[in-house]
């Protein structure tokens, strides 16, 4: 990498002066342009990064109350043909496009010459199956380079992608891909993950019978599977064809709102929402987050010469997307296939540490978890470093998924201080964090599935405060409200945000009158987006989130929906009725129990709790088995019958019960002691730990 390096924010600032005239005191003052004249900005963000359409939008936003807005009418994009923008130039600077690893220590590195080819290969042979501009592709893939030509091969073609990790059960993924009716099924009959191999033929199975409008199933083939699934489509032999079809493919122009991806995010009832983003909205807000504020630029640039960008993800989880969008700016992406901390049996959370080095990472993020799993487990990165795996070139420490706590974010400070040490890289007072000479800098981030970004995120040039986020990002109108819904500093308060972003959902999939939609962002406070967190905005502009301010469960970034827990508990016949609650909140053990209501005269035991546990690793994933599963008398609940999920959260979060719930407004009020009882022993034995 090249010196000084300047970071691509201070770029785009000299850009929109130079080419607009624009020169801002200090970043609020950028921030609050940015979230308020929004056609400005969003122009200029079009404009730096020279996006290409065959016609010309009439506006860069009609209507103005979300969530009825429209973005940039009548322009046309793809977003794969703004990721093979790069070709020639990686090429000739000799950046590959993918370095992929898996668990088995097996390497693969993708040129971008060849990454265009397989793309055009899949998006040939998916259209010789019949898939058409709006179809629906549904993918059970693991984190490797084949899920990512997948993926582009459909956004070629205009088909609409969804993904789903194998990880997950198959009454889980049916919930998902039944309410968006696919005709293709992509898939891994198997996959290697925590130290052994993990048949996933049966899955595929299930799945094709349990999705009606099923035309094709393509089988991405492996040795773990075993037997191989019938009556399928060989994946690596649709994309080894090389022709003269091939060769001509280009991606379709689409409308600038044609829909790319359908993701998923729980609420706390009914099925997952299947959640619509489009083309134009996604490349639009990618390149403003990982190239402004996540400072990652193309690896064939001077200025960010050798750039290798790493986000431990799974495919199930958002930030999978965000890893890919690394693409759209000419990046290499670098992907990890495996569990990021070892067999279960021998846990190693080393795994991604020493994977980094042997790839050059210069910006790795993983989940705040990981980090706090690295700490715990008494990581030595300065070992490693002293052993030979160079660690040095990372220069970003990216963290999302859930709070991260400030020791944590000081120990891997601290951590790479030795790293940088060993390396004999001289540090410098007055350097930024992240380039030559400074501290690692740590880019800590906050949003979400619903709209593939993030609110809250990192900037080179502000000051770290450990366990702070830096800043609401550009574009981004964030504020935390008070229970009134008005916008506070230095007060933990409601995250809304009051102006639209491109990349805000197009629609949920096949929801009547936008309903469901509305309902989900947009009751609590109508024309603006509430998140579900817990946000401080400080006096300083930095953010902090605390977790979340609703019952929807959050394991380390992945959201479940508390009633896909419940039909897969209450199916057991021992189990009459359950509560589960998500205890995460900055400064506190993150925890979550499981309540139970067995039928009479049963006894919760152990064989009854790893039942319980199994059935929610079968049904839903292992991510979701809740840390301690109790007996309680009754589940409370109001008198039309709903469960009081989110005042049971906040009693165990120490708040009184008269704060929280109405007795008179509950059918079964005679439970709470039991509750109230459960949460003073809870922060009794948390405050001992503590101690």
């Amino acid at each position: 990498m090249s010196s000084p390096y300047v970071p691509q924010i201070h770029r785009y600032q000299a850009w929109l002066h130079e080419q607009r005239g624009l020169v801002f005191a200090d970043y609020d003052a950028l921030w609050r342009w940015s979230s308020t004249d929004l056609a400005a900005f969003w122009q200029s963000v079009w404009d730096y990064f020279d996006l290409q359409s065959p016609t010309s939008h009439r506006a860069v936003l009609e209507g103005d109350v979300m969530p009825h807005v429209r973005w940039f009418p009548g322009a046309q994009v793809n977003y794969a043909r703004q990721v093979f923008r790069h070709v020639a130039r990686a090429e000739a600077a000799g950046q590959p496009a993918i370095i992929a690893e898996d668990e088995l220590g097996r390497v693969r590195t993708l040129g971008w010459h060849e990454l265009q080819r397989q793309v055009a290969a899949l998006a040939v042979g998916l259209r010789a199956l019949g898939v058409q501009r709006g179809d629906r592709v549904a993918a059970y893939l693991p984190n490797r380079i084949e899920t990512v030509v997948a993926f582009l091969a459909c956004a070629s073609i205009g088909a609409i992608w969804s993904v789903c990790a194998p990880d997950m059960g198959t009454a889980a993924v049916l919930d998902r891909f039944r309410q968006i009716e696919p005709t293709v099924l992509i898939a891994a009959d198997g996959v290697h993950y925590g130290g052994r191999p993990l048949d996933r033929s049966t899955t595929v199975r299930e799945l094709r019978a349990g999705l009606p409008t099923l035309q094709h199933v393509v089988t991405l083939r492996t040795p773990y599977a075993a037997e191989r699934v019938a009556d399928t489509h060989d994946f690596t032999a649709l994309v080894d064809r090389d022709d003269a079809a091939v060769h001509a493919f280009e991606p379709e122009w689409l409308a600038f709102d044609h829909p790319l991806w359908i993701v998923y995010s729980s609420g706390t009832t009914g099925l997952p929402k299947p959640i619509v983003h489009g083309h134009g909205g996604i490349v639009l807000t990618s390149l403003a987050l990982k190239t402004l504020h996540n400072d990652i630029g193309p690896s064939y640039d001077d200025n960010s010469f050798g750039e290798r960008f790493h986000w431990y993800s799974s495919t199930g989880w958002v930030m999978w997307n965000a890893q890919v969008a690394g693409l759209l700016g000419g990046t290499t992406i670098v992907l990890y296939d495996g569990s990021p901390g070892g067999r279960k049996d021998e846990p190693d959370w080393s795994v991604l540490w020493r994977f980094a080095a042997r790839h050059r990472v210069t910006f790795f993020g993983a989940g705040a978890a990981l980090y706090g799993n690295a700490m715990k487990t008494g990581v030595d990165l300065a070992a490693l470093q002293a052993a030979g795996y160079d660690l040095s070139a990372i220069r970003a420490l990216g963290s999302t998924g859930s709070p991260l706590p400030p020791d944590v974010q000081r120990w891997g400070s601290a951590q790479f201080e030795r790293v940088h040490a060993l390396a004999g890289r001289s540090r410098d007072p007055t350097a930024l964090p992240g380039g030559p000479g400074g501290p690692v800098w740590w880019c800590n981030i906050s949003g979400g599935t619903d709209f593939c970004g993030a609110f809250i995120g990192g900037h080179r040039g502000l000051p770290q405060v450990p366990g702070q986020m830096q800043c609401r990002q550009l574009g981004c109108a964030v504020e935390a409200w008070d229970e009134n819904g008005r916008a506070v500093t230095g007060q933990v308060g409601e995250l809304v945000c009051v102006r639209p972003i491109p990349s805000m959902p197009l629609y949920f999939w096949n929801d009547e009158g936008h309903a469901r939609y509305l309902s989900s962002y947009f009751d609590t406070y109508p024309g603006v987006w509430r998140h579900g967190d817990w946000l401080e905005v400080r006096a300083d502009g930095g953010c902090v989130i605390y977790g979340r301010s609703d019952a929807t469960l959050n394991r380390h970034g992945l959201r479940m929906g508390t009633s896909e827990i419940y039909a897969a508990v209450e199916a057991l016949p021992e189990v009459l009725d359950s509560l589960v609650i998500d205890l995460e909140f900055l400064g506190r053990e993150s925890f979550m129990p499981l309540f139970v209501v067995l039928r009479p005269g049963l006894t919760l035991d152990e064989p009854l709790r790893e039942r319980i546990r199994d059935a929610i690793r079968r049904a839903l994933s292992p991510r979701f088995v809740p840390d301690a599963i109790e007996q309680a008398p009754d589940i409370p609940r109001t008198l039309s019958g709903k469960k009081q999920e989110l005042p049971i959260k906040k009693l165990l979060l120490g708040q009184p019960l008269e704060r929280v719930l109405n007795r008179d407004a509950m059918a079964n009020p005679q439970c709470l002691d039991w509750y109230v009882a459960y949460a003073a022993e809870r922060s009794k034995s948390a405050g001992t730990m503590a101690a």
